[in-house]
């Protein structure tokens, strides 16, 4: 049981009371529940396999494969729906050939929905490694894309012109 936070059991808590501090615990350690966690915390817990994934898949919080090297949040809050964050979200899927756990094919990029960032005033807005980005439209999302995606030492556009292209926007 190497993948169970076995600081956090103790005898008197060894039990699905404890589940969800347990998962945010491991996902906090790996970055993710992998199957090998999460096998061992249900051995640890006396509990079945399942009844661990079911908790774990009710929550939004829980990632079942680990984050690429670019995180894409994409706000579907109510500003951001009306300003169509759904179109941006769907192109991202189709240009990333996103797999069903948000990853990029290659798992460079992960796309996560997100129900709000706090960014009305720019809707619709993404968060692109904690870096805010909005008033998106499809092309600007693309010349974003290019950039992060743009193999190193190919330099079409310094990153200083291709930054000032980009809708990055200040919350301050």
């Amino acid at each position: 049981m190497t993948n169970v936070p076995t600081t956090l059991i103790r005898p008197s808590d060894s039990s699905r009371d404890q589940l969800i501090p347990l998962l945010q615990e491991i996902q906090t350690r790996e970055g993710y529940l992998s199957q090998t966690a999460m096998s061992d915390l249900a051995a640890s817990l006396d509990t079945p396999v399942a009844s661990i994934y079911g908790v774990a898949t009710f929550y939004n919080q829980f990632r079942f494969a680990p984050l690429g090297e670019h995180v894409i949040e994409v706000c579907r809050g109510t500003a951001c729906h009306v300003k169509q964050s759904l179109a941006l979200h769907q192109h991202l899927q189709r240009r990333l050939k996103l797999r069903p756990d948000g990853n990029s094919a290659d798992g460079r990029i992960s796309v996560l929905t997100v129900a709000c960032i706090g960014a009305c005033s720019i809707a619709p807005a993404i968060k692109l490694d904690g870096e805010f980005y909005g008033h998106l439209t499809v092309e600007k999302l693309d010349a974003l894309l290019d950039e992060i995606t743009r193999p190193a030492g190919d330099s079409d556009k310094t990153a200083k012109e291709a930054e000032a292209t980009l809708p990055k926007a200040s919350l301050s």
